[in-house]
């Protein structure tokens, strides 16, 4: 019989392959905000999959406790999981399973920011609604990118399971329309705030060593369809070949890490990583 914790990252994964493929269809309206209720579900459901694993698979870790009072006016020592009206134990949320998960050292922090800055979005589409529908879809698309490749990162580092076979990418021309004349747009206080929140947390992820993600730019870039019969460029010893120069700069541009830059993240990545001095 499959244990709980597995059962929860299947359907951690089914919530995220449906927000992909929502994300991916033709533009309509609601598709980001479908996206971002969609993730929030997926990440949930992962990281109670996650809890459950190291909670030895008991059901009641994930209830929420309540304390009722004595006669006295006093807090009782005894608990009580806290119900819904359907008298159905209430689990504990996102944020607080975030933060514990963070606080054992199984969740990257910058992970976090993402997911809080997803929450936000998702709070907002479903508690009330964006009046700006262009600068949502703008900040969905690399706040959805980063959360897709945290979500692949922490599912192989939790549970060994490789999300390779899926698709799991966003694509970018569907969702953001190609460079048109300039519109101005005006941002109402809680959108301005919001976009100062992005960018708090992204400086806050500067210069940190780890494989994941706050926002993530995606760049895409339409060049010209090589001609037939063009050869490629290829690495070779002969001495009669045509020379092809790369500068440092388009050298840094393909490969940014020099080599203490690389030893720090094998060391982060892998426990038993050893550096040859």
């Amino acid at each position: 019989m499959q244990s709980r914790s597995k059962m929860l990252l299947d359907r951690a994964i089914a919530a995220t392959i449906a927000a992909i493929e929502i994300y991916n269809k033709p533009d309509f309206p609601y598709r980001s905000e479908t996206f971002c209720i969609l993730a929030i579900n997926g990440w949930e459901l992962l990281l109670k999959a996650k809890w459950l694993k190291e909670n030895d698979n008991r059901i009641q870790s994930l209830y929420v406790k309540q304390y009722g009072t004595n006669g006295d006016g006093s807090k009782s020592k005894r608990s009580t999981f806290k119900r819904s009206h359907a008298r159905i134990p209430i689990t504990h949320g996102l944020n607080y399973l975030a933060k514990r998960l963070v606080e054992q050292k199984h969740l990257d922090p910058i992970a976090k920011d993402n997911l809080d800055a997803l929450l936000e979005l998702r709070d907002t589409s479903v508690h009330f609604f964006h009046q700006s529908g262009s600068r949502l879809a703008e900040s969905l698309q690399g706040i959805g990118a980063a959360s897709l490749k945290n979500f692949v990162l922490v599912v192989k580092e939790w549970f060994d399971r490789d999300l390779s076979s899926y698709n799991f990418y966003l694509m970018p021309l569907s969702f953001v329309d190609l460079p048109r004349q300039t519109e101005a747009i005006v941002l109402n206080r809680e959108e301005r705030s919001f976009l100062q929140y992005l960018q708090h947390l992204a400086e806050r992820a500067e210069g940190s060593v780890t494989d994941y993600f706050v926002i993530a730019n995606i760049e895409v870039k339409l060049t010209r369809s090589k001609a037939k019969g063009v050869p490629e460029v290829r690495v070779t010893n002969d001495p009669d070949a045509t020379e092809v120069r790369m500068t440092e700069v388009q050298i840094r541009e393909n490969y940014p890490w020099d080599y203490r830059e690389l030893t720090d993240r094998c060391r982060k990545r892998y426990p038993v990583f050893k550096e040859n001095r």
